[in-house]
């Protein structure tokens, strides 16, 4: 069965932009929020933002409702496929109660030796991990 790694997320006040609701860059720091959890969870002390971490190569992100100050929301996050040197991950954020998005990012991450400043291919020991959090990932 899949598990679903879940952060809550508070909207603050300066979130919101003048019609009410939360603006559209606030969305990415929520991303940002969760994708660096699911790593501690799922990587734990493997990943070293210092040594060999994971960058991020490109970002889409679609809005399909408004979020405003009084709701509470999540955000979902999960690896839905796995290369040799990148991944590729989905993030939602839903509002309390609530069975469809009020956002879907899908973001690409590259394994990057942030000394040498070059891409590598994403450690075993990583790869293990994520399929066992995630037992429906696609390996390319």
């Amino acid at each position: 069965m899949k598990q679903k790694h879940i952060v809550p997320v508070q909207i603050r006040f300066n979130d919101i932009d003048l019609m009410g609701h939360v603006y559209n860059a606030k969305y990415q720091e929520f991303f940002d929020l969760a994708r660096l959890k699911y790593f501690s969870t799922v990587l734990d002390d493997l990943i070293s933002w210092t040594h060999k971490g994971l960058i991020i190569a490109s970002v889409k992100v679609d809005y399909m409702q408004p979020t405003f100050l009084e709701d509470e929301i999540h955000v979902e996050t999960s690896v839905s496929s796995l290369g040799e040197k990148s991944l590729e991950m989905t993030q939602a954020v839903y509002k309390q109660n609530c069975t469809e998005p009020v956002a879907v990012c899908k973001s690409v991450m590259v394994c990057f030796d942030m000394k040498a400043r070059i891409s590598e291919p994403i450690p075993e020991d990583w790869r293990k991990k994520f399929a066992d959090f995630e037992p429906d990932l696609t390996v390319d």
